[in-house]
């Protein structure tokens, strides 16, 4: 599908970061309003003099619902009523849990243009293979339902969307709009018809339903979740019995001098492709850092374990600097 074919989808379909939707999954999803904040605002103020306070107090709280901060993203459940002063690390940074999911929104804002470049840079290309491998341990079959969270760009949405056919559905999930909208036009222009994108924080999933996919997954995402074990909770929810849950993420390498050089490959080469290609090196140290910072192959499996999975395991790619982990709602 071309560019010019996406502009002539249905006026219903939403084609701006303000038109992404935040409601229901699975084709039902409420897109943003199309009239701006200021416009809201507006007509709000214009409400007849003589109509009820309550009502009118209602009408702002919806008005206030319905707008979407790009800055802080959605639903952040950590706010310094509910954490307080509480810590955690944004890379190697300390900083307040109420704080990180804005500044890996800012992050993730920053690469959203240049984020598959960098990745085939990065990665030599390896990370297609890696992404190959981990749709080799889907499992997932025609007619099923999927969620893929954190699915950015869309490579792994764009792959189940062609495996589910046309009586499946798949749902590319990102709490970033930046991020979410690059996957919306790549695959709207690839023809995917049963993909929905819709905005979502991994630590609650608030817009789905219990028990409502056959297969979860979450690809270089986990790691830069505040709260990781309120997200393996909130996936192993929404998981059909018997589903499966897979988590392709950067991990510890097993091989000592592997990990010598993969360090300085990160902290030298990283930063300085990031600066020349998306003029970004402070997000790209940030994503080396969080790497370091993400649990090894053994506490990710029990933790998964903890949330509730079954029969959980992981396979090391490349000497163990990537794992895929796999597990099971019974």
């Amino acid at each position: 599908m071309t560019k010019n074919t996406a502009k002539n989808i249905d006026a219903n379909d939403f084609t701006r970061v303000q038109d992404l939707p935040t409601g229901t999954p699975q084709g039902q999803q409420t897109t943003m309003p199309n009239n701006s904040t200021s416009n809201q605002s507006a007509n709000h103020n214009n409400v007849d003099s003589s109509t009820n306070n309550d009502a009118a107090q209602a009408n702002a709280q919806t008005i206030k619902q319905t707008i979407f901060n790009q800055r802080d993203d959605i639903n952040n459940p950590h706010t310094p009523d509910t954490d307080g002063h509480e810590e955690t690390h944004f890379g190697y940074k300390t900083v307040n849990k109420a704080e990180k999911q804005a500044r890996v929104a800012d992050v993730f804002t920053s690469v959203a243009k240049k984020y598959d470049i960098m990745n085939d840079l990065m990665s030599f290309g390896i990370h297609r293979l890696w992404k190959r491998y981990a749709i080799s341990l889907s499992g997932v079959r025609s007619g099923q339902h999927v969620l893929d969270i954190a699915g950015g760009t869309g490579d792994l949405a764009k792959v189940f969307s062609r495996e589910v056919g046309r009586n499946g559905h798949v749902v590319l999930s990102d709490i970033n709009a930046a991020m979410l909208e690059v996957g919306r036009e790549r695959l709207i222009n690839a023809g995917c018809n049963n993909v929905d994108f819709v905005l979502a924080n991994a630590e609650t999933l608030a817009p789905f339903d219990d028990e409502s996919f056959d297969l979860v997954t979450i690809s270089f995402g986990l790691r830069n979740v505040t709260d990781k074990d309120a997200a393996l909770k909130a996936m192993y929810r929404v998981l059909k019995p018997g589903g499966r849950l897979l988590i392709l993420e950067f991990s510890k390498p097993v091989f000592e001098p592997l990990s010598k050089a993969y360090d300085l490959y990160s902290f030298t080469a990283l930063p300085i492709m990031g600066k020349i290609i998306a003029n970004d090196a402070e997000s790209y140290q940030y994503l080396a850092e969080s790497i370091r910072m993400h649990p090894d192959q053994q506490t990710l499996k029990q933790m998964m374990q903890q949330a509730g999975f079954e029969n959980c395991d992981y396979h090391n790619l490349t000497a163990g600097i990537v794992a895929v982990h796999r597990g099971f709602k019974a």
